[in-house]
């Protein structure tokens, strides 16, 4: 029988297990980097165009992470609130140096 999570605080954890590979954590902080760069260069210069680049690129570089080296399904496809909210858990994590990129070290 499949877990089924019901708070962020549960699911967390199973989101760093399915992230241990660390090219894999490198492509999603890559990725929610250069999300944060594209809200702020839209906001910066009034162009909202741009902000439809988020979801390319946000899950563009964490989807080839998980389909070629973590080799696993995204947890965006059955949690996508949690996953979303602990991708930037994660990046905020990885870039104070509470979570490692390859957290086997």
């Amino acid at each position: 029988m499949e877990t089924r999570y019901t708070s962020l605080k549960d699911f967390y954890p199973y989101y760093l297990e399915e992230h241990q590979n660390p090219t894999c954590r490198r492509l999603h902080f890559i990725g929610t980097g250069l999300l944060f760069l594209i809200l702020g260069v839209a906001i910066y210069f009034s162009n909202y165009w741009l902000l439809f680049l988020i979801p390319v690129v946000g899950y563009g570089f964490a989807w080839v992470g998980h389909f070629f080296y973590e080799k696993n399904k995204p947890a965006t496809f059955q949690y996508p609130f949690y996953s979303l909210a602990s991708d930037f858990i994660l990046f905020f994590d990885l870039l104070k140096g509470k979570e490692r990129f390859d957290p086997n070290k």
